[in-house]
């Protein structure tokens, strides 16, 4: 049996990244991410790696480019209003077609916000992590072993699809403790076939008179070409869809939740079923691309309602469950945002009362 370790959320995020061959890290310090960066800059240097703390997030998200732009393995963090500022250098390597991974550990907002934890950049993450309309996968865990896991394939979803790739999580998933199972260090032999793989559009020394890939430019029709490709990219995106589905069957109640708020979910649904309520969860694992067809194929001849649970004010993943539902059930809220945590109370307070306006 694989042997479990203590870790707090962020330094498991960081171990993570360093088992699945990162080797450079850049990164500047905001609460309540920074013990991803201080993990890295004492871990990085055992494996022979690279920490850089930036000026800056802009720096940072530059660095950053630059890293990946050479094939190697690369991540940055940050918090909310950090990652606002990764937005321009997020979109260069959108348009680049750069593998890069960051993760950000969400505080309250807007603004400089708070720096205890929210949700409160959902849309951002999911719609708009930047200019041009670009798109990408962006994982949402639960757990810290789910941070784990998540980190770990963001890599492999980012070189899959030569594509940016988010792990959105907050700063409850950042800073508790959980028992976590670490995936295999990959071999300096390994992380060697990763680079090489990438090698042919590398910015690297090549051979007299033969050039590295470039993606077309911005001049001419050479931006639509790359918005064309990306698209086509995107369209692919359906088997990648994945969430949870906690006593649906029959339910006549639905709660929608993701991240921290989704494990106060799984509570109300257990709690609500011993009183004989028909109640069950929809958790999107990754929120781009969006389960959309799980709630659209829902009995709403069954379904009576839905209370999304968010923490921000005002919801956000609402939005999305809207456009799958088309009004065809009734969609309460149950919220709190700028660093205030939702309670199992509050949650099982919004659900009685949901249940009594419609059954």
């Amino acid at each position: 049996m694989a042997e479990r370790v203590f870790m707090k959320g962020c330094e498991a995020i960081a171990e993570a990244a360093v088992r699945a061959g990162c080797r450079f890290f850049a990164g500047y310090p905001i609460t309540p991410q920074n013990e991803i960066p201080e993990y890295m800059a004492r871990r990085l240097p055992e494996v022979g790696g690279t920490f850089v703390q930036g000026e800056s997030e802009v720096a940072s998200v530059n660095m950053l480019y630059g890293a990946v732009s050479t094939g190697i393995r690369a991540m940055s963090s940050s918090s909310s209003c950090g990652i606002s500022l990764y937005s321009e250098g997020i979109s260069f390597c959108a348009s680049a077609r750069l593998p890069a991974v960051y993760v950000n550990v969400q505080r309250g907002g807007p603004g400089i916000g708070a720096i205890q934890p929210a949700q409160q950049d959902y849309l951002q993450a999911t719609k708009a992590s930047g200019n041009g309309g670009f798109r990408m996968i962006v994982l949402a865990p639960s757990t810290v072993q789910e941070c784990v896991d998540m980190v770990y394939k963001a890599f492999d979803y980012a070189e899959r699809d030569q594509n940016p790739v988010l792990v959105l999580t907050d700063g409850v998933m950042g800073t508790i403790m959980e028992p976590v199972v670490l995936p295999p260090m990959k071999s300096e032999e390994e992380i060697a076939e990763l680079r090489d793989a990438f090698n042919y559009r590398a910015i690297v020394g090549h051979p007299v008179g033969e050039n590295a890939f470039c993606r077309p430019g911005s001049v001419g029709t050479g931006q639509e070409a790359v918005n064309i490709e990306a698209d086509k990219l995107y369209r692919t995106w359906d088997k990648d869809v994945e969430y949870e589905e906690l006593e649906t069957e029959d339910a006549e109640i639905i709660i929608a939740a993701y991240g921290i708020s989704a494990r106060i979910g799984k509570v109300i649904v257990r709690e609500l079923r011993k009183e004989g309520v028909k109640i069950g969860m929809i958790r999107p694992i990754k929120i781009s691309p969006f389960p959309y067809e799980v709630f659209e194929n829902l009995d709403f001849n069954s379904v009576k309602g839905i209370l999304d649970v968010e923490m921000s004010i005002p919801a956000q993943m609402r939005w999305d469950v809207d456009h799958a539902v088309k009004g065809r059930t009734v969609i309460k809220e149950c919220l709190r945002s700028g660093g205030q945590l939702l309670t199992n109370d509050q949650v099982m307070e919004a659900a009685r009362e949901l249940i009594k306006e419609v059954l």
